[in-house]
């Protein structure tokens, strides 16, 4: 059986922030697809939610993965990272094994 990706606490409070001065509440979509320099890419964007995504919550902030990609993010550990060099959400997957420098790009 596959873990579930992870959420982190600061994931939550950051798409909070995000959505604070929204019309409406827009969830995170956290996506694998095909492409990048390592074979496999990350898509994270905010999007509508689909009937048969895995919804992941926290004080009514919502994280989806769909079905396609939940086999690549098990494991996984979704996060926010905010640091000199920039701020984004952060994944820190178990199942890449190796990854392209800026971390967007992974093989398996």
């Amino acid at each position: 059986m596959n873990l579930p990706p992870k959420v982190t606490d600061r994931a939550f409070e950051r798409l909070a922030e995000i959505n604070s001065g929204a019309a409406r509440q827009q969830p995170l979509r956290v996506a694998v697809a095909g492409g990048g320099c390592s074979g496999f890419q990350y898509d994270i964007r905010m999007d509508d939610q689909a009937d048969d995504d895995l919804v992941l919550e926290h004080d009514g902030q919502k994280v989806l993965v769909d079905p396609v990609s939940l086999p690549f993010l098990a494991g996984a550990v979704i996060d926010y990272s905010d640091e000199l060099i920039g701020a984004r959400f952060t994944i820190e997957n178990p199942n890449a094994t190796s990854s392209c420098g800026c971390g967007t790009s992974f093989s398996i």
